[in-house]
């Protein structure tokens, strides 16, 4: 399909179609199932349509991944919309100094309400919106399956800002979770209702017992819905797919003293010279690379909760490896029909976890990165997902391969989630780019590097990314 573009990549054919549909139809849902790309379709058609400013409202774990997005495909810059540029917004995009503004669901009232009448209950007539919304040419709205609930806050505000934009591009792999009648507030949103009949219509037609939906179907695929499922694409797709979405942390001031402490004796490691206290320093500064890993991974579980209710919604099921079990305790209690599947479980009970999981009773299986690595089946789900960094790049294919097994008939979209200025960007880099190098610094049975020119590289990797970060501290405020 030949379509004029400027991205920095080359979409798969399904994906140009999709931007094609999209710059066709203007106001629109991209309903293809995770993994299939919605955002870079969105962001094409955005871009092909110099539909900027552009707004995009997302859940809150995915606003940095959208920055990096748009900055990755285009040459637009884009701004995370945070409590330091809560006024200035408006003057960074209309000076053109952003193309882009990024915007959890949570903020909308905080960024984009001057006032509301009405009290507690209120419509959207009762809202006063800043004035600046109107300079926005395109709205993506993510995961639009969270406005479907006409009366909520969100929705109002979401339906507010994007009413009279000339593009608007709801993404969402279920778009529909119970019922047609959550269509109703999305196609609101769209400014497609009318051409359903209006909300009574809607309901009358398609959300009672014997209606045709096979009708709804057309008319929505005609008017306004694209949706594709990995099968039906898997010729376009590569077996395996790696993402990495980047996530703010929860204990910034811990995690930067502890990483400033780990630089200072790293330093003064590369300044010995006696071979035998350079080797138990190694040892030392290990355990601090491990104890500023494991801050890190606490200081991402928030925003871990956030990803996977978001994934969850979606209707997909999802395996998650972390390592720690405070973590896995964590995001057991958050789920509670999730199963558990690590090395405090008895085989008994791991494999009651994964028959349910595999059956279907289960949605979500949270996997210790050690005990679920190796043996097991979980072939149910096609998407798995990383709170923790893995230390070797051995360890990220046994715990992909859980699910990129015979028996999966899908891609497999794998999820790294990276705490954004941490050590897990550090360590990702070094596992996924220098595969073997990463499997000598770090040994695979006791997690202790054993040859000292490999761990110097993790060393230098760590100085210069901290250097860096500490530059960005000094030039300006954070935007997460």
């Amino acid at each position: 399909m030949q379509i004029k573009h400027h991205l920095k990549v080359k979409p798969y054919p399904y994906q140009l179609q999709g931007i094609a549909y999209g710059l066709e139809k203007r106001r629109l849902i991209i309903g293809d199932e995770p993994g299939l790309g919605k955002t870079l379709q969105s962001i094409g058609i955005a871009d092909c349509a110099g539909a900027y400013p552009c707004l995009v409202i997302c859940p809150a774990s995915l606003k940095i991944n959208w920055q990096r997005e748009f900055e990755k495909f285009t040459d637009k810059r884009a701004l995370v919309l945070d409590n330091s540029t809560r006024t200035t917004w408006p003057y960074l995009l209309q000076m053109g100094m952003y193309s882009v503004a990024v915007v959890n669901y949570e903020s909308l009232r905080k960024f984009f309400v001057w006032d509301i009448h009405g009290g507690k209950s209120f419509r959207l007539k009762d809202v006063v919106f800043c004035p600046q919304i109107r300079m926005f040419r395109s709205v993506i709205i993510d995961e639009s399956h969270r406005v479907k609930d006409p009366s909520a806050q969100q929705t109002i505000f979401t339906k507010g800002i994007a009413t009279g934009k000339p593009y608007v591009m709801l993404l969402s792999g279920t778009p529909v979770v119970n019922a047609p009648a959550d269509l109703v507030a999305q196609l609101s949103i769209m400014g497609r209702l009318t051409e359903f009949g209006g909300r009574a219509r809607f309901l009358a037609d398609y959300d009672q017992n014997g209606s045709d939906l096979s009708r709804l179907s057309r008319e929505l695929y005609s008017r306004c819905m694209i949706r594709r499922e990995k099968r039906a694409v898997l010729t376009d797709l590569p077996d395996k797919t790696r993402m990495d979405i980047l996530v703010s942390i929860s204990n910034r001031d811990e995690y930067d003293l502890a990483a400033a402490d780990l630089a200072a004796y790293l330093r003064e490691y590369r300044g010995c010279t006696d071979r035998e206290v350079r080797r138990k320093m190694r040892m030392k500064a290990l355990v601090r690379f491990m104890a500023l890993r494991s801050i890190a991974a606490k200081g991402k579980v928030a925003q871990a909760v956030d990803f996977i209710r978001t994934f969850l919604g979606n209707g997909k099921p999802l395996i998650v490896f972390c390592s720690y079990h405070d973590i896995v305790d964590k995001l057991a209690r958050t789920f509670p029909g999730a199963v558990t599947i690590t090395g405090r479980d008895s085989l008994a009970g791991k494999q009651a976890a994964v028959d349910a999981f595999q059956s279907g009773r289960s949605m979500l299986a949270v996997c210790s990165i050690k005990a679920a690595g190796v043996g097991l089946t979980l072939t149910a789900a096609s998407d798995v997902a990383f709170i923790e960094i893995p230390y070797t790049y051995a360890d990220c294919c046994q715990c992909e391969d859980r699910a990129h097994r015979i028996g999966q008939r899908d891609n497999v979209t794998c999820y790294y989630l990276i705490g954004r200025h941490t050590i897990d960007r550090t360590l990702y880099d070094i596992i996924q780019r220098k595969k073997t190098v990463a499997n000598r610094i770090m040994a695979a049975d006791d997690d202790i590097p054993q040859d000292e020119m490999y761990f110097d590289q993790l060393v230098t990797s760590f100085l210069n990314d901290n250097g860096s970060m500490q530059d960005r501290h000094a030039e300006s405020p954070q935007i997460s």
